[in-house]
């Protein structure tokens, strides 16, 4: 009974991942060109979530700062889950709800990518942090379940809404944690060009 349940975790998991290569790739290839456009002239990402989109923003930014893949030059990516000192004495001084937006305030200029995490769209620090990231002038790429909550109905046209259809969180992580894979790869891809295949298959396998 519990093997057969664990497969079908697999399963759930594969089949909306193979429904959203079809529903995502496009909104996926707008979060690489403003994530790019951002990096390369002169921007940084600033990455925020709860919980463990938290853990994922912070994922993200180490990918940029480090590698992904391959090697390359540094790019610029801050995570605003990473510094308890700064999450705690902005919740104590202030209000939760200001956790990340002060953050995007301090730190984001025009130009610059708030990517934020949530699967429900309706943590209200999250809507706050894209309040403040439209204050200044900041592109939005927001990375969202379900319908996107009241966090979508807040996106302005130049923003970039990637919503993973499904209600369960766990399977909009997964989804989510990929699609975070695609963006560093891509943005990996225009800068360094697409890899060799052969190349890679023989480091595999060596």
């Amino acid at each position: 009974m519990l093997l057969q349940r664990i497969q079908q975790q697999f399963i759930d998991s594969a089949d909306l991942k193979y429904q959203c290569a079809q529903t995502l790739a496009p909104t996926v290839e707008a979060a690489i060109s403003a994530v790019l456009a951002a990096v390369t002239g002169g921007g940084k990402v600033l990455s925020c979530g709860n919980g463990a989109s938290a853990a994922a923003a912070q994922h993200f930014a180490a990918s940029f700062v480090g590698r992904y893949e391959r090697e390359r030059p540094e790019l610029a990516a801050f995570s605003l889950s990473a510094d308890a000192a700064v999450l705690t004495g902005i919740a104590t001084d202030f209000d939760a709800r200001a956790i990340y937006a002060r953050q995007v305030r301090a730190l984001g200029h025009g130009g610059d990518v708030l990517l934020a995490l949530s699967t429900s769209g309706n943590s209200a620090n999250m809507m706050a942090a894209v309040e403040a990231a439209h204050e200044r002038d900041m592109t939005v790429v927001a990375l969202t379940g379900a319908r996107g909550g009241r966090l979508a109905q807040m996106l302005r046209d130049t923003d970039v809404h990637v919503c993973v259809p499904h209600e369960l969180s766990a399977r909009v992580l997964e989804v989510q944690h990929l699609v975070l894979h695609c963006i560093c790869d891509g943005v990996d891809a225009q800068l360094l060009g697409l890899p060799d295949t052969l190349v890679n298959e023989q480091e595999i396998s060596s």
